[in-house]
């Protein structure tokens, strides 16, 4: 009889200690999700990630966040484009699926690291590759659009 239980506990860069349990039945998909969430707040090393990735005998596979950024920069390498854009590329090309809500908190992690611009509010928001420009001028452009 399969698991139906499973505890994963995760420690971010901070010292934080995070607990996930989930009881129910246990599939691939519900344990990618809460891998996921273990990278989502950044509590596995680059280390943890290559012994994991190691055991995989398809290891050059990535991580998600890889995945998404490999898709944006070979699709929109100077065009705008939206989160549902990225979600269907995603999904045609890798042949896999991947929910709105995690290309949406993908593309906010990379807008917050500076590799993409964004722009609009609510249900327009656009973005687009950060040109290659000094770190400081890009901010005064932002600065200057708000």
């Amino acid at each position: 009889m399969p698991a139906n239980k499973m505890r994963v506990e995760i420690y971010d860069n901070e010292g934080n200690k995070y607990t996930v349990a989930f009881d129910g039945q246990i599939t691939r998909d519900k344990t990618l999700r809460i891998l996921d969430i273990a990278e989502l707040l950044g509590g596995m090393s680059n280390e943890r990630q290559s012994t994991i990735t190691s055991n995989n005998p398809l290891p050059n596979i990535t991580s998600r966040f890889e995945k998404v950024q490999k898709v944006i920069q070979k699709s929109f390498p100077l065009v705008w484009f939206v989160s549902k854009d990225v979600q269907a590329i995603y999904e045609q090309d890798l042949k896999e699926p991947i929910s709105l809500s995690t290309v949406s908190t993908y593309l906010s992690r990379m807008t917050n690291k500076g590799l993409l611009i964004r722009t609009g509010t609510g249900n327009s928001v656009k973005y687009k590759i950060t040109p290659n420009l000094p770190q400081t001028k890009i901010k005064q452009q932002i600065e200057n659009n708000y």
